[in-house]
């Protein structure tokens, strides 16, 4: 009678632990099924659901241009995190291109006169996405406020060219012989994009970046923007591209850039 009693009673706890677990999963299961329905209905209603994104960007600067990497990672339906490296060229506005020539046959690679040294440069940062205003539909236009900055490498290679010295062409730089540098008589053209690689000299540097971003992509998988935006570096040291230029660390300039990539 004992065991009976005994056996009776592990039946029960055993049944009532089963049946506790059952519940439990149960719940979970409705609990998460609630979640998904409730992303489904934000993204049919035009927010951006993801758990991270890449994409690639090509972009227009109003001293120059750049290409860029960013990636990613969701933290809230309004906030997402980033980090990026971008690489591009600085220019200054005095640029200008020429070619020897008497109007009918040219010779000699287009140079520019008076430019000492090409600027490119290499950043990488961290930042954080914010969305003010979701798509409304799946063909709408989610508007996003991008904010943050991180450190820059300023990267000055020396401008080469080819002049007739004595009657003999070769390649120099500026700080090599600026009388002839600078003497439009004896310039033959540029030396070409490669040469000066070997002499660079590199600046670190810090900056910020500002942009509104206009996602219009049809599809919440693929990402297909417009960015503007305005940019600020710090360098610390004068970056000389043209000889008679004002040298400055300070560079803020305004940007135009096209973005694609994908969700996950």
């Amino acid at each position: 009678m004992k065991k009976t009693f005994l056996v009776a009673i592990a039946v029960i706890i055993t049944a009532a632990g089963f049946g506790q677990t059952a519940n439990t999963r149960q719940q979970k299961k409705e609990e998460r099924k609630q979640r998904i329905n409730q992303l489904i209905k934000q993204e049919e209603e035009g927010a951006l659901i993801f758990n991270k994104q890449g994409e690639f960007g090509i972009k227009l600067n109003t001293d120059g241009y750049g290409i860029f990497y960013e990636h990613g990672k969701y933290k809230t339906i309004t906030k997402t995190n980033l980090w990026w490296i971008e690489l591009g060229e600085r220019k200054n506005a005095k640029e200008e291109k020429r070619t020897r020539g008497d109007g009918f046959f040219y010779y000699g690679n287009p140079f520019i006169f008076g430019k000492q040294n090409n600027f490119y440069y290499l950043k990488g940062g961290l930042a954080q996405q914010y969305m003010i205003g979701g798509k409304g539909n799946r063909n709408g236009v989610a508007v996003s406020a991008i904010y943050g900055g991180g450190l820059s490498l300023g990267m000055l290679k020396p401008y080469y060219l080819v002049v007739n010295e004595g009657g003999v062409e070769k390649d120099i730089r500026y700080n090599d012989n600026k009388t002839v540098f600078l003497d439009p008589g004896a310039i033959v053209g540029s030396s070409g994009p490669f040469k000066g690689f070997g002499n660079i000299d590199y600046v670190p540097g810090v900056h910020a970046r500002l942009a509104l971003r206009f996602d219009y992509g049809r599809f919440n998988d693929l990402l297909s923007a417009l960015e503007v935006g305005v940019n600020a570096e710090y360098y610390t040291k004068d970056m000389p591209i043209m000889v008679t230029g004002s040298d400055k660390k300070f560079f803020f300039n305004a940007h135009v850039a096209l973005v694609f990539g994908k969700r996950k």
